[in-house]
């Protein structure tokens, strides 16, 4: 990789998410040598991808260059690869561009859709983790549009209109909302000769309510909130299986729709050499202890969504969000310093700061420790700390202008089909035809 050999301790960060982001800021100015890899040349910010799904935000005004977050500093250095396998004995790490050495280890691999197995969701559902998800999501959206101007088939233009969402957590209920507010202010005006009153927009949750993770009380606003805006909410039923058009539950309801959105659960990304059967708990998560350290291992640490630290208060680890796993980078960049100079570590402690989600205009549902509130305030809330964590000022102004022109003008103007999606099925036409 042509990294130079240095005097200092080497320390190898598998992850430029939240998490690995975090830890390596914090070791930025140490006498360590930081090498970061990741397959992406930049940092993600998840919690928009939904927006850049439904046309709200441009992929550029989301993601920030790797390179740029850690200009500047020592002995820091990050490479464009894909991470194959750890030798853990040997203390290596092999990936597609060759391999390095590591005197200790960080594994913040962050997680994936989890699909359960489901081989048809897979391949013929939608997911949105990534940018280029995202993009294919908005792209297959548009293009459903463009071709239900096209047909005669009354059957398959509702099916072309149809959306259904599985999964009623925080990336199911914001998705939600912003199709609903598409179909109210954008899409009569784009397809005046299309009926897009008979678009449905379906949100699937297989547990008793939506976004189970907060209070009972955000919950049930949510849900208020999103029936207001045209959604229908279906709970305690679950997806079973996804042929491109049919979606079929576990009764006898079914959905005829040309876009399934599978946000129903996520997996830890596993590395080969971490993955053995007791290394890892539940959804592949590898587990550590309180010093972040994986089972087994004093030098390999795992971080994010992928480590598993079971406590009284997360008795299956911290939730998946970005919170935990930066207060965990940071609090590894601490121990990895006190580890060096031969000082105990500091075990780690999660302050749980609160969970929020938004259901568009207006609308939004806040959980802080001691205060949880809904509506506007809430809207405003989560709008600025939304803001506060995107990485870079340009994104943060560019993501503030555009939030306030589509407040104004009631309208995303970044609906635009660069690259075309096709989904990997049968001619939705075909399919129909064979169903009814």
């Amino acid at each position: 990789m042509n990294i130079p050999q240095s005097s200092f301790p080497r320390v190898v960060i598998i992850g430029g998410g939240f998490g690995g982001i975090a830890l390596a800021k914090k070791l930025s100015k140490k006498e360590m040598q930081v090498i970061l890899l990741d397959k992406h040349n930049y940092h993600n910010f998840q919690p928009l991808l939904y927006q850049v799904s439904t046309g709200g935000l441009e992929p550029d005004s989301i993601a920030y260059p790797i390179r740029k977050v850690l200009q500047g500093y020592p002995n820091f250095f990050f490479r464009l690869a894909k991470v194959i396998g750890i030798d853990t004995k040997k203390r290596w790490v092999k990936t597609n561009i060759g391999e390095i050495k590591f005197d200790y280890l960080i594994v913040a691999t962050g997680s994936e859709t989890n699909f359960f197995g489901n081989e048809n969701i897979e391949t013929k559902g939608m997911a949105m983790k990534s940018i280029p998800q995202s993009l294919n999501l908005r792209s297959l959206i548009l293009e459903n549009f463009e071709q239900a101007l096209l047909t005669d088939d009354l059957h398959e233009r509702d099916a072309l209109m149809s959306f259904v969402i599985v999964g009623g957590g925080p990336t199911g209920v914001e998705l939600a909302g912003a199709l609903a507010e598409i179909k109210k202010g954008i899409l009569p005006k784009d397809y005046p000769d299309l009926d897009t009153r008979r678009a449905q927009i379906n949100l699937v949750q297989s547990g008793d309510r939506i976004l189970p993770a907060m209070s009972e009380v955000a919950s049930r606003k949510a849900e208020q909130f999103l029936e207001k805006l045209g959604v229908n909410v279906w709970k305690d039923l679950r997806v079973l299986d996804y042929d491109g058009n049919m979606v079929t539950t576990n009764t006898d309801t079914v959905f005829e729709s040309a876009t399934l959105v599978w946000a129903a659960g996520v997996s830890a990304v596993s590395i080969k050499g971490l993955d053995a059967k007791e290394l890892l708990g539940r959804g592949n998560r590898l587990k550590v202890n309180d010093f972040h350290q994986v089972d087994g291992f004093e030098n390999i640490f795992a971080i994010g969504d992928v480590a598993q630290m079971e406590t009284k208060a997360f008795p299956n680890g911290h939730p998946m969000m970005a919170q935990p796993a930066i207060q965990q980078g940071r609090n590894l960049g601490d121990n990895l310093v006190r580890l060096v100079e031969g000082k105990p570590m500091k075990p780690f402690v999660y302050k749980d700061k609160g969970s929020m989600a938004t259901i568009g205009r207006n609308k939004a549902v806040v959980d802080l420790p001691r205060f949880r509130f809904q509506g506007v305030f809430a809207w405003f809330v989560w709008m600025f700390v939304h803001l506060y964590f995107l990485i870079g000022f340009r994104n943060r102004v560019v993501v503030f202008i555009n939030w306030v022109y589509n407040y104004i003008r009631f309208d995303r103007e970044a609906r635009l089909i660069i690259r075309p999606y096709k989904k990997q099925n049968q001619g939705l036409k075909n399919q129909l035809k064979k169903g009814s």
